[in-house]
């Protein structure tokens, strides 16, 4: 006996909520959608493990990210795609401005792939401990120089600790570093000034 899919819809918009359900009830049957126009409202409905998939907004994600970063194998993120996509390489994701096709694609590959074998630090193992560092305090949103005296390093190694960071990582945004940095434990979402 198949078991349906049970997916929480955690977004504050509504027209993206019913287009998403659609679309699972439409082409990934059997499935069981409840949608949720808040956190504070799929917790108080007893939001927990009950569910097989989130799917939900990038600011309800880092807001919530005790409860998410957990449970990133089972989480997706709808994505305009303007801007920073690599920051967001290392969760599930959909393009919300993309075609139907496209998003029907992309919700095909989340329910194929193993996502499961994903562990905490797997994309981040490529940094060394002072790129980590780096890292941190860039997305607190300390400055080059402030960097600089902070870890007794020069100015040009922060820049060069930037550049291969971005390189490492095909982040170009601070916000992309950001979503890296929660998304990977790298930082809490409490440590950012918002």
């Amino acid at each position: 006996m198949h078991r349906n899919k049970q997916i929480a819809i955690i977004l504050p918009d509504t027209l993206q909520s019913i287009g998403l359900q659609s679309l699972l009830t439409d082409y990934f049957p059997p499935v069981e959608v409840c949608y949720f126009p808040a956190f504070e409202i799929f917790n108080a409905a007893g939001g927990n493990d009950a569910f097989d998939y989130y799917f939900t907004s990038p600011d309800i994600m880092v807001l919530n990210a005790d409860f998410f970063l957990p449970r990133r194998s089972k989480t997706t993120v709808l994505i305009d795609g303007g801007e920073g996509i690599g920051g967001i390489s290392t969760t599930n994701h959909i393009t919300i401005k993309a075609s139907q096709e496209i998003i029907i694609e992309q919700l095909q590959q989340l329910f194929t792939s193993d996502s499961s074998a994903y562990t905490v630090g797997e994309n981040s193992k490529d940094l060394s401990s002072r790129e980590t560092d780096v890292l941190q305090l860039i997305v607190k949103g300390i400055t080059n120089k402030e960097i600089a005296d902070k870890l007794n390093i020069s100015l040009n190694t922060v820049l060069t600790h930037r550049k291969n960071i971005t390189a490492k990582l095909g982040i170009k945004t601070v916000s992309g570093l950001t979503f890296y940095a929660i998304m990977n434990g790298i930082i809490s979402g409490d440590d950012i000034e918002l």
